[in-house]
């Protein structure tokens, strides 16, 4: 049976404080002849250190979904100096060319070094011992780039992925780069592409010069059993399965998705904060729910055998997704931070991964997660039991029946799960942490380089301006919404060292016993 806690969330919480104040409450009660005295001035201290205790949690949690927008958390102090703000600057006239300015927050001698670096007062001042460390799943970013560890990265392997890419991005002297190759699904790739210049100004002087490939396609392209003897072509995507070989990045819609009315990560985070708080966990209806494009994938049309349906109850309330009906009605049914109704939400696979994963996750409701073999950057942290309950791919509506019923059996239980996957998305994958991945992915990929990246002949020089200026419609608000407004002087997370060789098959070992539990649960009908 599967016990959850407060201290398997946060060992710092609210209800662990509460327990041990009211331990010593009570032992002053029963030693004490003045017990009540003491009880009644207990009570008054008591709520006022809950009520601080409650207003510093949830100011650290509002701080830390704003990236680089509002406030650092209290674990990132900037040094004293008075952050920089960023302006974003377009001509009046839309007809005359739009030029690159100079961000006034990168000292002359950053942007004209050729591998920007910290002045030495600055090391001083940015010591790593003084940054919290990355979320564990940081760790990943060795892993992804094991493949060049020996090797390095030629500028022939680079180029030798430009059949798979979208784009060529190079970064020089902290200023971006752009040659594009195809055309990306919707505005993946310029979000994407949004979503790298705000990281070069939100540590601007950090990024070292660099040369990348990248695909914006759903399906992992570059196969391990083709590299066996040789270091493989370096692509960067969204997501890949253990197959394959493509390096992993922070998927478009962190900074909106403009196609489907789906804001940036960080006010969505906002948004959906006071949704959930709106509807009680136990007020919710006792279903599993999910809503999405069901044409996309067979795994998705297989979960719709396990809707309501002849009488027959699988404890799902499944809907179809119309996306062209809902662009035309205003996307009105189709506010994600309005689908916190439920008290389990399923996650499923679509072409591969979906980043519909966070947004569910997100609900505070225990998520159901449809078994998958594709990962993105963050998913790799997800703990079975903790942020989510395990579904069999095999047998979709046997086990979402069986979860369903077992929460409502174990209300307590459940409720802690869903917020456990709340939290990994509130902490561990706040815009704060979507910027330092980024970060130390770039960096460590750069200093896997033999060569010294130049601009290519095709490549345009792009910018907050070039590329915001000229923006209408959704695509400008998220953009304006999304943009680095302010340039804090603190330390980036501390980059947790590789995992050794028998860590990771102690994870893989964990998750499968977690698995065979619950399905051995199943199986006996044990709730």
């Amino acid at each position: 049976m599967m016990r959850i806690s407060c201290l398997d969330l946060e060992n710092d919480s609210p209800c662990q404080a509460l327990k041990e104040r009211g331990k010593i409450v009570n032992f002053i009660a029963q030693n004490s002849t003045k017990g009540v005295i003491f009880i009644f001035i207990s009570v008054i201290l008591l709520t006022i250190m809950i009520y601080s205790q409650w207003f510093v949690d949830m100011s650290f949690v509002r701080d830390r979904t704003r990236g680089g927008t509002g406030p650092v958390s209290h674990q990132r102090q900037p040094s004293g100096i008075i952050p920089t703000t960023i302006i974003l600057s377009c001509p009046v006239n839309t007809t005359v060319a739009i030029t690159c300015q100079q961000a006034p927050h990168v000292m002359p001698s950053q942007s004209h070094s050729p591998s920007p670096s910290l002045s030495q007062n600055t090391q001083a001042r940015h010591s790593p011992s003084h940054s919290p460390s990355c979320p564990n799943f940081f760790r990943y970013i060795h892993e992804d780039l094991k493949p060049w560890k020996l090797t390095g990265i030629t500028k022939e392997m680079v180029e030798s992925a430009k059949h798979f890419a979208n784009f060529r991005l190079v970064i020089i002297n902290g200023k971006a780069y752009l040659e594009k190759y195809s055309d990306a699904f919707q505005t993946r790739d310029v979000f994407t592409i949004w979503g790298i210049l705000q990281l070069l100004n939100r540590y601007p002087g950090r990024i070292p010069d660099l040369d990348l490939m990248f695909n914006c396609n759903d399906t992992p392209l570059i196969k391990m059993a083709k590299y066996l003897s040789t270091a493989p072509p370096p692509l960067f995507r969204y997501c890949k399965d253990e197959t394959t070989l493509d390096i992993v990045f922070p998927d478009w819609s962190f900074w909106g998705w403009a196609e489907l009315n789906i804001k940036p990560w960080d006010i969505f985070l906002e948004e959906i904060r006071n949704a959930r708080e709106s509807l009680k966990w136990k007020d919710r209806a006792p279903y599993a729910f999910w809503k999405g494009n069901t044409q996309v994938a067979k795994t998705r049309q297989d979960l719709m055998r396990c809707n309501l349906s002849n009488g027959h109850d699988w404890n799902a309330r499944l809907f179809k997704q119309n996306w062209q009906n809902e662009i035309a009605d205003g996307f009105k049914q189709s506010n994600l931070a309005k689908q916190c109704t439920y008290r389990y939400k399923i996650y499923i696979d679509g072409r591969s991964w979906s980043v519909s994963q966070k947004y569910i996750l997100a609900c505070n409701s225990p998520t159901l997660r449809v078994t998958t073999s594709f990962t993105d950057f963050f998913s790799r942290g997800l703990v079975p039991g903790k942020h989510y309950w395990p579904i069999s791919s095999d047998r979709k509506c046997k086990s979402i029946k069986f979860a369903v019923d077992w929460g409502n059996t174990h209300q307590k239980q459940a409720e802690y799960l869903g917020k456990g996957g709340s939290l990994f998305t509130q902490e561990e994958l706040s815009m704060e942490n979507v910027y330092d991945y980024m970060l130390h992915l770039l960096t460590k990929y750069a200093k896997l380089l033999r060569y010294k990246p130049t601009i290519p002949e095709k490549a345009a020089n792009i910018c907050i301006e070039s590329m915001a200026c000229r923006a209408t419609g959704l695509v400008k608000d998220f953009m304006m919404e999304s943009m680095v407004k302010s340039v804090y002087d603190f330390e980036p997370c501390s980059l947790p060292p590789p995992f050794d060789g028998k860590e990771l098959d102690e994870i893989a070992y964990r998750k499968d016993q977690y698995f065979k539990k619950v399905e051995g649960m199943e199986n006996q009908g044990k709730l």
